[in-house]
């Protein structure tokens, strides 16, 4: 059986073989009938084959391609063998690219799991995690032990610029911050304190509470969403972009290079932004004891500097200290282990954010609990 749609298209049906031939050029292809027609007779065909021949092709188009694309498919859905070998090279590469995808894959079957297995699996996940990070803290201290032996790879530029970014830069919302933090204890303590005619104690109340652990927690929060997010989303963009790769082709150690001047200029800035923390929480304090509490000036400072201790303000510095290096530690794991494309970019600074909180809060709790037993 022979049927011509046109000039250019055309079809044989012999011995169980459909053979489609195609010649001349099929640009802007895109008569409906013609198309039409011939899925209807693959459709009613008894043939176990369909060929197609286009050695006499010159030109062809998207619109043409798909066309082609569509018959395949539902010839082989029909169970029809094809082949389309005597095709155009560059037509074939596209039509096996295409037929390479499974456009509609079959939805996977959730597997039950027993509870044991689910714990299992939990404890291994989270057993490969612990152990990733101790790598990575340990490649830190190889990195800091190459440092002082003057043998790290790393730019004075890299560690002012670093500076820079988390010390003068993040002054202004640090110092805001902290001031409003020192109102609200005021607010509150004052509420309390009024009850017993004990207003004046409000000056040591945040003097403490600023010096000893508010004023390097505000810096912490601030620093970890500010510093550790960029920080994680630096790296993360240099991982996507392959830069880091280039670094390792190079030779230059990543750890040396990207996260030594990072985690000294946040050893260098925290303390003194939780030092700054500190006597603008006092400040805010001193604003609602003078102008609301009616507590002169001098009797605030009084008791204020009363309160004020040495090892109370050394405690809230240290913490400062290791907010420092929890903050620049998460930012930098997450930003050297990011994925491969720009949503893996937000899922780091993410995860690097709430790392930095997670670990803040239960290092205060450690460090608080030391101290109480230390007595100090």
């Amino acid at each position: 059986m022979n049927k011509d749609i046109s000039d250019l298209f055309n079809y044989q049906e012999k011995d169980g073989v459909l053979t489609l031939y195609l010649s001349g050029s099929f640009e802007f292809f895109d008569e409906y009938k013609e198309k039409t027609d011939f899925f209807l007779f693959v459709q009613k065909t008894t043939a176990k084959k369909i060929v197609f021949k286009g050695e006499g092709l010159i030109s062809w188009d998207s619109a043409f391609s798909s066309y082609l694309y569509k018959v395949i498919k539902f010839s082989q859905e029909k169970g029809l063998i094809v082949s389309y070998e005597k095709l155009p090279t560059s037509l074939k590469s596209l039509l096996d690219l295409a037929l390479a995808v499974d456009r509609k894959p079959e939805k996977t079957q959730a597997v039950k799991r027993g509870i044991l297995e689910d714990i299992g699996e939990k404890t291994i996940s989270f057993y490969q995690i612990f152990a990733k990070g101790m790598a990575f803290c340990g490649m830190i201290c190889r990195s800091f032990g190459n440092f002082f032996r003057g043998r790290a790879v790393v730019r004075g530029v890299d560690f002012v610029s670093a500076l820079d970014e988390c010390g003068p830069k993040a002054l202004l919302i640090v110092s805001l911050i902290s001031f409003m933090v020192g109102v609200i204890l005021a607010f509150v303590g004052s509420i309390q304190l009024k009850t017993f005619g004990a207003q004046i104690y409000v000056a040591s109340l945040v003097t403490i509470g600023m010096i000893r652990i508010m004023g390097a927690i505000m810096v912490g929060v601030i620093m970890a969403g500010r510093t550790g997010a960029s920080y994680a989303a630096t790296i993360g963009t240099m991982q996507v972009n392959e830069e880091l790769d280039a670094l390792k082709t190079m030779g230059i150690p990543s750890v040396d290079f990207l996260v030594l001047p990072r985690i000294f200029s946040l050893l260098i800035s925290m303390p003194i932004l939780v030092m700054i923390a500190d006597f603008m929480g006092m400040a805010g304090g001193a604003f609602v004891g003078t102008f609301l509490l009616e507590i002169s000036p001098e009797e605030y400072w009084k008791y204020a500097w009363s309160a004020f201790g040495l090892t109370n303000f050394l405690v809230g510095i240290f913490h400062g200290i290791v907010f420092g290096i929890i903050i620049s530690i998460c930012g930098c794991y997450y930003g050297v282990y990011c994925g491969r494309n720009a949503d893996s970019v937000g899922k780091a600074t993410t995860k690097a954010v709430v790392s930095s909180i997670v670990w803040m809060i239960v290092l205060t709790g450690v460090i608080t609990w030391m101290c109480e037993v230390l007595n100090i």
